[in-house]
């Protein structure tokens, strides 16, 4: 790899990390192409990213994003997300079904670098899409229970009538 493409990386890989909330580092050691494929492609549904790099190349993207220092060792692979909490969740869900081969190692989550614990904290958070899920039944659950009450007093008086 020549030094332009290496800057184009470098340059790609910054722009991503700065834009995103969260970028999750995992160790991939003894995980099939078709795995990693499955990985990108829910990674891809979900709104994250998934990308393997060389240490070396993202320590300086990360440097340039101007979000500190992270060490890097070993093969690793970066998902990240615009969310704190899609980039997480992908690489939790994936780990717990390559549980020896697949690990999260760190991240970096709003800018500070986190540890595993504070990884899978964020994995157990509700995503956008479902805390608005859970707001619009909260929102609608009056309206419902209108309509049942209403439902049941026709219901009754129906029977009355009959």
């Amino acid at each position: 790899m020549n030094k332009q493409q290496k800057s184009e990386i470098i340059d790609f890989l910054s722009g991503q990390f700065k834009a995103s909330q969260a970028v999750v580092v995992c160790g991939y050691n003894g995980v099939s192409h078709r795995d990693l494929e499955s990985l990108r492609v829910a990674a891809k549904e979900a709104g994250a990213t998934v990308q393997v790099a060389k240490n070396s190349l993202v320590a300086i993207a990360v440097k340039n994003a101007e979000l500190g220092d992270i060490e890097l060792s070993g093969n690793n692979l970066f998902i990240w997300s615009e969310d704190q909490v899609t980039a997480c969740k992908v690489a939790d869900t994936f780990a717990a079904t390559m549980k020896d081969k697949f690990e999260i190692k760190s991240g970096i989550i709003e800018g500070e670098i986190a540890d595993l614990a504070k990884v899978n904290q964020f994995a157990k958070l509700a995503t956008k899409d479902e805390l608005l899920g859970m707001l619009l039944s909260v929102w609608t659950a009056p309206a419902r229970c209108l309509v049942t009450g209403l439902d049941n007093l026709m219901k009754k008086k129906e029977e009355e009538a009959a």
